[in-house]
């Protein structure tokens, strides 16, 4: 199929009146009455703005409040307290159909009973567009999720995957909503058929600007799709960023820990004269890149990937000593777990080693670089300093 040519033809047909949304929050919820502590709310109180245009993911474990969220923007759920604006208009008490949203839910909402043909056209048909120009738009949405050959179909006769593909085709068939929400729709999807359609909506966002808003708590999906991505916690958002910035720079050990495979690693350590204290071993510093930077008073937690944890030879300025205890062949890298320290100081961290490297073997003596470029420093879980020599020690 020519993705591009498609795109650029339902661009070309944009209904006049197409508005893309603004988006302003400024809410909390409960679903009990009366709340007291933080706890008690499924989303905590929260400013936030989703741009025109913009692909946004909301990301998080399952019970951080991102339906939660999604559903006060659609309209299916009033918030406890607070606002939700489209475009500065408060739209607060208006239903769904009123602040023209698409939404697409966790599994497929389909009608058995109707053709897929039909099922693509119902939104149209509700809203009185030309049969002309339904069959037109029908044509395109099954071309781009690849439903064209069921078309005369009965939704009934399909696999789960496909009436989730119906379902998004229902999402995407409308040219005048103000943003497509979708509420974890790949859950029941093929994993190959999920990165196509993953790359599909990439490129309908790339061609059209609709503003998409995507719930995962997938980080794969979240990384692959959406240009800005939300991270939530416990009913509140701990940070925003692009991939690379969430991944280089977590603002917070939730996000360092939550993103990347193995995640971020931490270490409690602290500071005396010109050297760390960590693990039960004393780690000069000088001539690293932590020498120029101000090290916190007090205990902090020094947080660094497994992928920049690199062995350098013994005594290193900056490095820890450690025993290999386990090896694990990846193929395209070695990943070795080091145990640094012993007793109940001691910390258990992960290395990547090259494939074409022969790796440490197991009870070996190794040296790990801990403090490097890539290098963050936490204090009560928030990013204070990150050891790159360009950082110049500013806080997050």
């Amino acid at each position: 199929m020519c993705l591009t040519r498609l795109a650029r033809c339902a661009a070309h047909q944009r209904s006049p009146t197409a508005d893309m949304a603004r988006i302003e929050l400024a809410v909390s919820h409960a679903y009990g009455a009366s709340p007291q502590r933080d706890e008690d709310y499924a989303l905590r109180p929260l400013e936030l703005t989703f741009a025109h245009g913009g692909a946004y993911a909301l990301l998080g474990p399952s019970g951080c409040g991102k339906t939660t969220m999604l559903n006060i923007m659609s309209g299916l759920l009033t918030p406890s307290h607070g606002v939700v604006r489209f475009d500065g208009v408060d739209v607060t008490a208006r239903s769904p159909q009123a602040r023209n949203i698409a939404q697409v839910f966790q599994f497929p909402v389909v009608y058995d009973t109707m053709s897929v043909a039909d099922n693509l056209a119902f939104p149209l048909r509700n809203r009185g567009v030309a049969p002309a120009l339904i069959k037109q738009r029908v044509g395109q949405i099954a071309e781009l999720l690849d439903l064209s050959a069921a078309l005369d179909r009965r939704a009934s006769h399909l696999t789960a995957d496909a009436k989730q593909r119906i379902s998004l085709g229902r999402g995407l068939v409308r040219e005048d909503v103000s943003a497509v929400l979708f509420d974890e729709p790949l859950t029941v999807i093929d994993p190959q058929l999920k990165w196509q359609l993953r790359r599909t909506l990439k490129q309908i966002h790339a061609e059209l600007k609709l503003t998409l808003i995507y719930v995962t708590h997938d980080q794969v999906e979240a990384l692959t799709f959406a240009d800005q991505i939300v991270v939530m916690m416990h009913g509140t958002v701990v940070q925003i960023g692009s991939a690379a910035e969430l991944y280089e720079r977590p603002a917070h050990t939730f996000v360092g820990y939550f993103i990347g495979s193995p995640g971020m690693q931490f270490v409690p350590t602290r500071c005396e004269d010109d050297a760390l204290v960590l693990c039960g071993q004393r780690i000069p510093i000088s001539g690293t890149v932590l020498e120029q930077q101000r090290c916190p008073e007090g205990p902090f937690v020094m947080g660094v990937r497994p992928e920049y944890l690199t062995t350098v030879p013994a005594h290193t300025p900056g490095a820890a000593r450690g025993i290999v205890i386990q090896r694990h062949d990846v193929g395209t890298y070695w990943l070795l777990t080091v145990r640094v320290g012993t007793g109940g100081v001691a910390a258990t961290l992960f290395a990547r080693v090259a494939a074409d490297v022969a790796p440490p073997v197991l009870g070996a003596d190794v040296w790990l670089l801990l403090v490097g470029a890539h290098t963050c420093v936490y204090v009560n879980d928030r990013l204070v300093l990150q050891c790159a020599p360009d950082a110049n020690g500013a806080h997050a």
